[in-house]
């Protein structure tokens, strides 16, 4: 095997003819291998945007002298050397000719590329920017590209939506929000865009054609008022459901303000029980009444101070210290308690399946809640009144938001390993390449091993 075979091996491309060699340092004194090649004659003088083969006439006579990275060889910085003209296309004007090696407007090969976009899906762009020897900046624009040449036309995610889910996430440390759409079928994130609220996802759906509007039939989110507007604004036929993990996190809510209230109240009686016992010197009896019934106001106020998680999780997964705090709340605050069973009650309609058999629950939960005296319960019953169709149809479809919170906890780890983006674009390029099927290709690799 000759050594051009070889170092075409190594940068990891064939259709180049390789002219020099020249072993040199840098400023900081790494050993960097420069390698002068030119492509192919049929590969020459192409248009690097346009997707024909067809070759074009030179600009001007001048041949520019351009440098790519590629991919470290055992440590040695390796640099691709080629006199590039510039060329001129009928559609784009005056462009730098095309080269096999690398992507338009590329100071790396494509190998490099791909395999920065690879190491930034699971490391911190700060580590791979370290171990490639570039810049933050670079990174993102690594990404940039390779999301660009793995899906050149992000639109074809839109095509045959039958059932999404929308919800908006935090990042930049919950001071800015995106708005997501996921595609419930392929689990995958369609559309991306900054900020939250009606103006936002009317972008979304002003994208679709009519004859992909009609054919949404099932739109999942939370409780989000913004998303119902434009549910029956753009696509009135899809059935529109409510998220059962908020459901019950408004549940879980209204329980809290209970628990709170009780504390309270339990916590000035403790403190009116203090001023009232005047103790002489010394330690008190613990058989003398004042005391004991110190010791009870202090035990109960501790008691519902500490039982947030009694209340919240679901019986089958209560330890048994939990199950413990909920006997005696039982028995000594019937009102936090009667909340708890309002709040259990809630959670197992959303269990059924049966349409009609929940429309009946749901009606009698609704009269119990709004009779029950508990502030926080009848103004939650009211909110699923408002939410009552949204909460059959999830009963019906059995379509929540599940996907789309994995998707969202995706984007904000990515987020946090990333230690933010300062370029918008490069952290929606990022996103649709994580939460998507996308399989980036990485050099002498196959595609089982990627």
């Amino acid at each position: 095997m000759t050594i051009n075979k070889v170092l075409k091996k190594f940068v990891g491309v064939n259709e180049i003819r390789i002219n020099s060699l020249n072993l040199d340092k840098t400023a900081d004194g790494s050993d960097k291998l420069v390698i002068h090649v030119e492509p192919y004659k049929s590969k020459q003088c192409r248009c690097p945007l346009c997707n024909n083969d067809k070759k074009l006439p030179c600009y001007d006579s001048k041949n520019n002298l351009c440098t790519w990275r590629a991919l470290d060889c055992g440590g040695v910085i390796v640099e691709l050397q080629s006199n590039t003209p510039r060329v001129t296309c009928p559609v784009h004007g005056v462009v730098t000719a095309a080269v096999p090696w690398a992507f338009h407007k590329s100071r790396f090969t494509k190998d490099f590329d791909l395999t920065v976009t690879w190491m930034a899906k699971a490391l911190c762009k700060s580590a791979v920017s370290q171990y490639m020897r570039i810049s933050w900046a670079t990174v993102g624009r690594c990404i940039t590209r390779t999301r660009n040449y793995l899906e050149p036309d992000i639109s074809n995610r839109l095509n045959g939506l039958k059932r999404i889910g929308i919800d908006e996430t935090s990042y930049s440390k919950g001071h800015k929000y995106i708005t997501t759409v996921v595609n419930h079928d392929t689990n995958t994130v369609v559309w991306v865009a900054p900020n939250h609220g009606k103006s936002v996802l009317d972008g979304f759906f002003e994208q679709l054609t009519e004859e992909e509007r009609e054919s949404i039939e099932v739109v999942s989110g939370d409780g989000a008022r913004w998303i119902t507007e434009c549910v029956q604004q753009y696509c009135p036929q899809a059935k529109r459901c409510t998220d059962p993990f908020h459901i019950v996190e408004w549940a879980n809510e209204a329980l809290d303000e209970i628990r709170k209230e009780s504390w309270r109240d339990a916590n000035n009686e403790l403190k009116k029980l203090k001023k009232e016992i005047k103790r002489e010197r010394g330690r008190p009896s613990k058989d003398d009444e004042e005391s004991q019934r110190l010791a009870a106001a202090q035990s109960k106020a501790k008691e519902i101070k500490n039982s947030r998680y009694s209340l919240g999780k679901a019986p089958e997964n209560l330890t048994e210290n939990q199950e413990v705090k909920l006997s005696q709340i039982k028995a000594n605050d019937p009102r936090l308690y009667r909340g708890y069973e309002l709040k259990e009650s809630l959670r197992n309609i959303l269990k059924l399946q049966n349409r009609e058999e929940a429309a009946s629950e749901l009606k009698n939960w609704m009269s119990w809640a709004s009779k029950s005296k508990i502030d926080s319960f009848v103004e939650l019953s009211r909110k699923i009144k408002r939410h009552e169709e949204y909460i059959l149809n999830f009963i019906e479809t059995g379509i929540s938001n599940a996907r789309v919170e994995a998707n969202n906890n995706k984007i904000s780890l990515l987020v946090h390993r990333s230690y933010g983006f300062k370029n918008f674009r490069n952290m929606v390029d990022l996103i649709l390449l994580i939460c998507s099927k996308i399989v980036i290709p990485l050099p002498n690799r196959s595609l089982s091993l990627k």
